[in-house]
C-alpha cells in the first residue's frame, strides 16, 4: 500500500487525545470513577446534538466530586493507559518533516503532561485548580457555531493558510467539524461509524501503529 503522505514534509498532522492517544477516554473514565451519574445522560445529549461540547463539559465537570483534588484527579486518570503506537508515530512523523499537534475538546488537565515525553504542541481546555472552574482557553467565539471547548477547525485552518497537507486523526464526536476540512482523515470507532453513515471519506485504524503504516507506510515493527 502506498504511504498517504507523498510529502511529509508540508504535513500538519492533528492528533486527538481521548481515546485516540488514551486507549479509552480519560474524562469518562474520570466521571465515571468520581462523578455523579447524570453524566452519562448528559453525554446522550451530545452525541444527538442537543447540546454543544463546552456546554457539555461545564455541566459534566459539576458533578465531579472533587474538583480542587488535582493530586487525586490526575492519579485516577493516569490509571487509563496510552497507545504504546504514540511514541513512534511522532517520532517517525517529525523525522519526516511533519508538524505534529494533538487537539483534545475534553477536560484537559491530563493532555499535556501526558504528551510532554513526546513534545509535541497541546490545544486543549484546562482547570483552574484554585477554584476548581473550568477553563476554555481555545474557544474561538468567532466560529459560525461557537459551542466548542476547542475548536479543533482553528489550527485545521492556519495549516491550510500555510499551504499545509492537513491531516487529522480522531475517534469520536468531537471530532467530527474537524474531519470536514483536512485533507487526510483517519478514523475509528465512532467517528468512523459517522463517516460512514454521511458518506465521508476516511481511512481506518485500530491503533496508532496503523497510523504510522498507513500515512508512512512500512511495517508495524
Amino acid at each position: 500500500m502506498d504511504p498517504l503522505l507523498p510529502d511529509p514534509a508540508t504535513t500538519s498532522v492533528f492528533l486527538d487525545f481521548d481515546g485516540t492517544i488514551s486507549t479509552t477516554d480519560v474524562g469518562r473514565y474520570l466521571l465515571a470513577a468520581l462523578g455523579a451519574p447524570e453524566w452519562w445522560d448528559l453525554h446522550l445529549r451530545y452525541e444527538r446534538g442537543e447540546i454543544g461540547s463546552r456546554e457539555l463539559l461545564v455541566d459534566q465537570w459539576a458533578l465531579i466530586s472533587c474538583p480542587t483534588d488535582r493530586e487525586r484527579l490526575v492519579a485516577v486518570a493516569n490509571e487509563v493507559a496510552l497507545d504504546p503506537g504514540t511514541g513512534p508515530l511522532v517520532e517517525a512523523l517529525r523525522a519526516a518533516g511533519s508538524e505534529v499537534s494533538v487537539i483534545s475538546d475534553g477536560f484537559g488537565f491530563y493532555v499535556e503532561a501526558a504528551c510532554t515525553p513526546f513534545d509535541v504542541d497541546v490545544i486543549t481546555n484546562a482547570v483552574d485548580f484554585s477554584t476548581g472552574e473550568l477553563v476554555f482557553p481555545h474557544q474561538d467565539r468567532c466560529c459560525p457555531c461557537s459551542t466548542c471547548g476547542v475548536c479543533k477547525q482553528a489550527p485545521i485552518k492556519d495549516a491550510k493558510y500555510r499551504k499545509q497537507t492537513t491531516v487529522l486523526v480522531g475517534d469520536g464526536t468531537s471530532d467530527r467539524k474537524a474531519a470536514l476540512l483536512v485533507d487526510v482523515l483517519l478514523a475509528k470507532d465512532g467517528l468512523a461509524a459517522w463517516c460512514e453513515e454521511t458518506g465521508l471519506a476516511f481511512h481506518r485504524f485500530a491503533t496508532l501503529n496503523d497510523v504510522r503504516r498507513l500515512l508512512l507506510g512500512g511495517d508495524d515493527s
